[in-house]
């Protein structure tokens, strides 16, 4: 397991802005496809968003067009920058890393992922 820290959640209005941040262990970010996702109450956990080592990225279709990971590897930090938030985003966001290779997807971070951090709250209000 990786540690991962996530930072950046917060309060926002409808149509608003944030960018969340997840610090990895070194080499993290550039060894293994590394994403995001997310867990609202009473809700099915559901992967949002990867990046895989080469930099290809997925998106599910609830968020695509609005977010948009990236990463840099040399400071080990995976981005999430969501735009035009809305009240069903609301969630709590947490970064996961996939370190036993395969594909890399935002299906399959929001299922098999091998490390995960504590997350950081997201709240849309209407």
């Amino acid at each position: 397991e990786v540690q991962l820290v996530e930072s950046g959640g917060g309060s926002v209005q409808a149509g608003g802005s944030l960018r969340l941040s997840c610090a990895a262990a070194s080499y993290t970010a550039r060894s293994y496809c590394m994403g995001w996702f997310r867990q609202a109450r009473e809700k099915e956990r559901e992967g949002v968003a990867a990046i895989d080592t080469d930099g290809s990225t997925t998106y599910a279709d609830s968020v695509k067009g609005r977010f948009t990971i990236s990463k840099d590897n040399a400071e080990n930090i995976v981005y999430l920058r969501m735009n035009s938030l809305k009240p069903e985003d609301t969630a709590m966001y947490h970064c996961a890393a996939i370190e036993s290779g395969g594909s890399c997807s935002y299906h399959r971070i929001g299922l098999e992922f091998d490390s995960w951090g504590q997350g950081t709250q997201v709240t849309v209000s209407p």
